[in-house]
């Protein structure tokens, strides 16, 4: 009791943390901060692994598409180096249609 006044026990003991307990309750404070920024940190590093997961897989799979359009290309590269000597060192061109004769065997 102070005076003729009556305090609850909630009262007391806020009134006894403010004026006895500062530096205490200001580290709990700071905990509580603490942790709630470390749980947010962990939340945001995983949600950030698991989109390196994703890129990374889509990496791969762009590697692999690629590898096979330089095979591709290289496959039709050949072709168009036959086809280019075949016209200009040794004279050849294409057949029309007109021309072109079939040979059955009976």
């Amino acid at each position: 009791m102070i005076g003729n006044q009556r305090l609850g026990l909630v009262e007391v003991i806020c009134d006894d943390l403010l004026r006895n307990a500062k530096i205490p309750l200001i580290l709990l404070v700071s905990v509580l901060a603490s942790a709630i920024f470390m749980v947010a940190t962990v939340h945001r590093t995983r949600l950030l692994t698991v989109e390196r997961e994703k890129l990374v897989l889509e990496r791969d799979a762009l590697d692999i598409e690629w590898r096979n359009l330089i095979l591709e290309e290289n496959a039709l590269g050949a072709h168009r180096r036959v086809e280019r000597i075949a016209t200009e060192k040794l004279k050849m061109q294409h057949v029309d249609l007109s021309q072109e004769k079939l040979l059955i065997k009976q």
